[in-house]
């Protein structure tokens, strides 16, 4: 990867407004938006896929990560926030933690929000995506950014959201800016209508399960199609949520009158907001304008709806008909592996635990038709059925409308607005051997539990069904006769893109070395045989709100999901080069480990890199990497290379039965057969001594000078401590 050089040694401080829109080139919606929030871009230049740009978004929210975030702001020497006004704080995750510790945590971020007059949500008032859409924050035509991997959501309303991570938070609280390379643009067009009893959760899901190759692995999706407009909000805001798992940095929606509509609704509810009655209103004066979801904002953009241009350029082009899909269930424990209900429901797999809960399915809309499900129902036995809304709005409706007693006196258990047991976190999670069914949005071995627990994801109708009946099954309601064939859904891929990843930097480029920064990364190899190693493989979700853990407790936990032997045969082999002279000059020592495609998939947990760079591990090899766990990596110092051949030849020569997904040929989830590794980062070559003795060499991508310099200062957090000072 490589920054353009007029970045380097800029004041970041110093920012201009909107970018002038370029003479006409042919742009995605996507692109266009990046373009109005480009700064120190050529004027003359349209934003286009595969760019990098310095944006600066309209609003960047985090939130109980907010605590990291205000240790590296205060660290880079930073004692002013450059626009408060952009910052959005909510306490969302760790909610049910009522230790003094944790309000003590939640006390300071308070405490900094209002010493510097940021907007901030306490706990209980909801899922930080969900308040940014209900407070106007997300907007549709806009920019808004999120310190959380589910900031995709924000597209299911027209805005383009993406996630960054925690060390960017840090930088764009002092600078009101921060780095983004444009991804490659993907369509993905829905055809057709959904049959009853078909939720745009069953689309994710089908999406997830049937282009399961890496289609649009670190892409940027746009939805189209006659499909989109019997969609509502809600589900495109669930379908937009889970563009994540399917490994997209962005998941698009056009605004249309669907979306104005929603507006329109959302601004009589805000209108109405300060009134014990609507009979009361017209006896009172009006209350204050929103000022973020009012008439003249949803009047302008009403009048200046964005749209691509017909000779756009899309990278891929997919296509799903909805008319031929049944109900979809995700796992166990994979989002890529998808199951038409009736053949699911036929196995009759009994659970232990329902979850009607996240960000992603806990809309009013959605405690809704669960709560159609179970009335006059009861909770089997045996079964545990947890129930919390996004926010607190959403309750209020839920309760309201009866709906939240229908489900309480069904038997289900009510928890406080936030994530809790999405991100394995409070009362209700998986124990080991227990089976549960989740309307979230992950099913990774482990987040929600113990490692050895099975979770499959499905909406809110089918979850609810399940909670009753005792095992995955369809509600009661659902009528075959109106279902498509069970057989696979039709979908396509029109015009396939020509690589599944985004593009590594060439191997032909010219890239100096940087004093500081080795010429040659040295050690062991171990070989992970895993596609799709998750964030919360990498690093469990328990430790990731503990924000005093030492970055030696972060080695010692690391890969404790995947493979809990892996932090100290780390340590082993550490200790044993430890004992051996110094390496010469310009050679980095360290343990160098191999892994499949899409490493680093899932959340925005920057310790996913710390702790494999605290534990011994300098660089990665991998087929891919999430672009995620990658900015995440290039922000802290840990290097990432792109070898599909290393990989290739590992599996073929160790992993079980030649695939990788079940662990080495003895049974062991790293290999370590005594292979060690150069790997010459500026020169773009690798060198693997085998156990036999035989060296083989290997091409790949070079380390461009931005990202030397970044690893020379320490990181991310380094770079912006100098360019203030």
């Amino acid at each position: 990867m490589r920054f353009p050089k007029r970045w380097r040694g800029s004041d970041l401080s110093v920012f201009r407004s909107y970018a002038t829109i370029a003479p006409h080139a042919p742009q995605t919606i996507i692109e266009k938006v990046v373009q109005r929030y480009a700064v120190d871009h050529p004027t003359s230049k349209a934003v286009k896929a595969g760019d990098y740009v310095m944006i600066r978004p309209e609003h960047v929210m985090t939130h109980d990560n907010t605590g990291p975030v205000i240790s590296k702001f205060k660290s880079i020497g930073a004692t002013r926030v450059h626009n408060p006004k952009q910052l959005v704080f909510t306490l969302d995750h760790d909610v049910q933690n009522k230790t003094p510790k944790n309000l003590s945590k939640y006390a300071s971020i308070e405490a900094f929000a209002r010493q510097h007059g940021i907007d901030f949500y306490p706990a209980g008032r909801g899922i930080g995506h969900q308040v940014l859409v209900e407070e106007g924050y997300a907007f549709p035509g806009t920019l808004t950014v999120a310190s959380d991997s589910h900031s995709n959501m924000y597209g299911g309303i027209g805005c383009v959201g993406t996630p960054i991570v925690r060390t960017d938070a840090a930088a764009l609280w002092a600078t009101g800016k921060t780095w983004w390379q444009v991804p490659r643009m993907i369509k993905v067009e829905l055809k057709g209508r959904l049959a009853p009893g078909v939720t745009g959760k069953d689309v994710i899901v089908a999406l997830c399960g049937y282009f399961n190759k890496d289609e649009v692995l670190n892409g940027a999706i746009e939805f189209a199609g006659d499909g989109i407009s019997a969609l509502s909000v809600d589900e495109r805001l669930t379908i937009s949520n889970m563009t994540t798992e399917w490994g997209a940095l962005a998941g698009v929606f056009p605004v249309d009158e669907v979306t104005l509509d929603w507006y329109e609704q959302a601004l009589k509810r805000l209108e109405l907001r300060t009134f014990s009655t609507p009979a009361l209103s017209a006896s009172i004066p009006p209350p204050p304008e929103h000022p973020r979801i009012n008439r003249a904002r949803l009047d302008s953009l009403r009048a200046n709806l964005i749209r691509s241009d017909p000779d756009a350029v899309y990278a891929s082009h997919l296509v799903l008909d909805l008319s031929t899909l049944v109900p979809h269930v995700s796992g166990p424990n994979s989002v890529k592996v998808s199951n038409p209900l009736p053949v699911l429901e036929s196995k009759q797999i009994p659970i232990h635990k329902a979850y009607l809960l996240s960000c992603t399915n806990a809309r009013a809309s959605d405690i809704s038709a669960a709560a159609a499900v179970i009335k006059g129902h009861k909770v089997a036995p045996g079964v545990e059925f947890y129930v919390a809304a996004a926010s607190s709005e959403v309750q209020q409706d839920a309760e309201k409308s009866g709906d939240w007693e229908t489900l309480a006196l069904a038997g289900a258990k009510p928890l406080p607005a936030g994530c809790g047991p999405c991100i394995g976190l409070g009362v209700g999670l998986l124990q080991e051997g227990e089976v549960g069914i989740s309307a979230t949005n992950r099913n990774y071995k482990g987040r929600m539990g113990h490692p050895n627990a099975q979770a499959y994801l499905a909406s809110p109708a089918v979850v609810a069904a399940s909670a009753i009946k005792g095992y995955i099954a369809s509600p009661e309601s659902l009528d075959p006769a109106s279902l498509p064939s069970t057989s696979t859904p039709a979908f396509s891929i029109v015009t396939p893109s020509d690589e599944g990843a985004a593009p590594s930097t060439s191997a032909a480029s010219e890239e100096p070395v940087l004093p500081g920064f080795p010429s040659t990364f040295s050690g062991p190899l171990l070989f992970a045989p895993q596609d799709n190693l998750n964030t919360d493989a990498l690093y469990p979700g328990k430790y990731t709100y503990q924000d005093d853990i030492t970055l030696a407790r972060q080695a010692e936990v690391v890969m404790e999901n995947y493979d809990p032997s892996f932090a100290a045969l780390v340590a082993s082999i550490r200790e044993e080069q430890a004992k051996t002279p110094s390496p010469a000059s310009g050679i980095k020592q360290g343990v160098v480990l191999v892994s499949g495609y899409n490493f680093g998939t899932g959340s925005s947990r920057e310790q996913a890199a710390t702790a494999l760079k605290a534990a011994g591990v300098p660089l990665v090899v991998a087929g891919s990497f999430g672009d995620i766990f990658k900015r995440n990596a290039i922000n802290n110092g840990l290097v990432c290379i792109e070898s599909p051949e290393i990989v290739a030849d590992l599996t073929r020569e160790y992993a079980k039965d030649g695939k990788r997904g079940a662990g080495g040929r003895k049974g062991e989830l790293t290999v370590n057969e005594g292979h060690s590794v150069d790997v010459k980062v500026v020169e773009g070559r690798v060198e693997v001594r085998w156990p036999t003795g035989e060296t083989r060499t290997y091409t790949v991508g070079r380390v461009g000078a931005s990202v030397q310099e970044l690893w020379i200062c320490g990181g991310l957090e380094g770079y912006v401590l100098k360019s203030i000072k």
